[in-house]
């Protein structure tokens, strides 16, 4: 498997974290050297690890606060 390269360029926030350490993070992230995203995921502590998570353009981004604004949560 090719590695993959990652560099957090700004950290947003964090939404949870579990027991074991494991923080579920929202950052804007550029990988293998792209335009940055939003991305969501599970990292461990030290961030030697990470889950699977989901990216977002800034559109998609855009719209998913929208939809989030829209509901009575």
């Amino acid at each position: 498997m090719a590695d993959v390269r990652y560099e957090i360029v700004r950290e947003i926030g964090v939404i949870s974290e579990n027991d074991k350490g494991w923080r579920k993070e929202l950052n804007l992230v550029s990988w293998n050297d792209r335009a940055p995203k939003y991305d969501l995921r599970d990292w461990s502590s030290g961030r030697e690890k990470m889950s699977k998570g989901l990216t977002l353009t800034k559109e998609e981004a855009r719209r998913l606060k929208e939809l989030l604004d829209e509901v009575d949560l």
